[in-house]
């Protein structure tokens, strides 16, 4: 692996640990040589990670529609910022970049993001690792309803396993570069007990 999209919020959130991850997962982002690929901003803790990657001399890619470059107040010190036209080319353009993907604490884009990557896995389009850095049990929620959806057999146990899950971002990134993908059936069947 030698680029990961981190997905997260354009605000900070309440929470200082949510900054304090942020801020350690560019240093270690950098360190090990992974580029940052981004939405391309330069607030929040989008703005956080980038800042922190090129702090310590990392590469960061931004990836912003046209439309929310002022809005969320592109960040013009990056390696590279790709401005498009469209959420849906912010999407291909940050997937195209990335050998993994990663979802930091945020929002409706964030889950939209993380999940629209985990459809794709699922789907065969493509065989890169996704996670959730669960900072101080953010995702604790969503891993639960996820876990219901295979109990429910509405999601392969297989396909929920394929979603990493650390709190501490080097772990996280360790389990990513350890993943292999795995082939699965894509159709439920029902059971015929």
């Amino acid at each position: 692996m030698k680029s990961v999209a981190v997905y997260c919020g354009a605000s900070s959130g309440s929470n200082q640990l949510f900054t304090d991850q942020a801020r350690l997962m560019g240093r270690i982002l950098a360190e090990r040589n992974l580029t940052l690929v981004y939405g391309g901003g330069r607030v929040g803790l989008m703005g956080t990670i980038a800042d922190s990657v090129l702090e310590h001399g990392g590469q960061a890619i931004g990836v912003i529609p046209d439309f929310l470059a002022d809005k969320e107040l592109a960040h013009i010190g990056l390696t590279q910022l790709h401005v498009v036209t469209s959420m849906h080319e912010r999407k291909l353009k940050m997937a195209e970049l990335a050998e993994g993907f990663v979802a930091m604490p945020g929002g409706y884009g964030t889950l939209e993001e993380l999940f629209e990557v985990l459809t794709w896995g699922q789907l065969g389009l493509h065989k890169k690792p996704v996670a959730v850095l669960n900072v101080a049990g953010y995702y604790d929620h969503l891993l639960r309803a996820l876990d219901h959806m295979a109990d429910e057999e509405l999601l392969r146990r297989e396909n929920r396993s394929q979603l990493l899950q650390a709190a501490d971002p080097a772990a996280l990134l360790d389990q990513m570069d350890r993943w292999q993908p795995i082939d699965v059936e894509k159709w439920l069947t029902p059971r015929t007990s």
